[in-house]
């Protein structure tokens, strides 16, 4: 009876360790509250509005705030980089510090983020945390499909899950 006990302890403690360990490497979540229509109008507001004729970009600084749909993306510096078509063709916004990226109850917040509207894909890069209800996880870079809303996680993930739903 006291090795069936044993063996039972050990294969709990070893239960335990493996679920309560951190995944290393990337991790898969659906971020289902982060969609976005990528062929909706891209609102910025700014404190200021910096334009390189050189490259054709524009910078905004300061408190920006990026909309598309019910998407929000706020950061204090926003490089927004246009296309052949000019100022009517965003093709890739480049956000640094403080970067939020939230719709409804889902949340990330990182150091930088890079938005390529075309293929609707969001990288957040440097000390990645995501959101959702009360389920939290942490990497160093979270790639978002707005289309699908599905996510993954890299660099040292780490997570801690609300049992029962949420």
């Amino acid at each position: 009876m006291p090795a069936k006990r044993i063996i039972l302890a050990l294969s709990v403690l070893l239960a335990n360790a493996v679920l309560a360990a951190p995944a290393v490497f990337a991790q898969q979540v659906s971020f289902g509250g982060i969609r976005a229509d990528t062929a909706a109008p891209v609102e910025i507001s700014a404190d200021s509005l910096t334009i390189d004729q050189a490259d054709g970009s524009a910078v905004f600084a300061g408190n920006v705030v990026v909309s598309q749909g019910d998407m929000r993306l706020s950061a204090a510096l926003v490089r927004v980089e246009y296309g052949a078509g000019g100022q009517r063709e965003i093709t890739r916004l480049l956000a640094s510090g403080g970067v939020i990226l939230a719709t409804g109850a889902d949340a990330a917040q990182a150091e930088a983020a890079e938005y390529t509207i075309a293929s609707g894909s969001v990288l957040l890069t440097g000390n990645v945390l995501l959101t959702q209800g009360g389920n939290v996880l942490s990497g160093q870079r979270l790639t978002v499909n707005l289309t699908t809303g599905n996510a993954t996680v890299e660099g040292r993930v780490q997570t801690t899950l609300q049992p029962g739903g949420n």
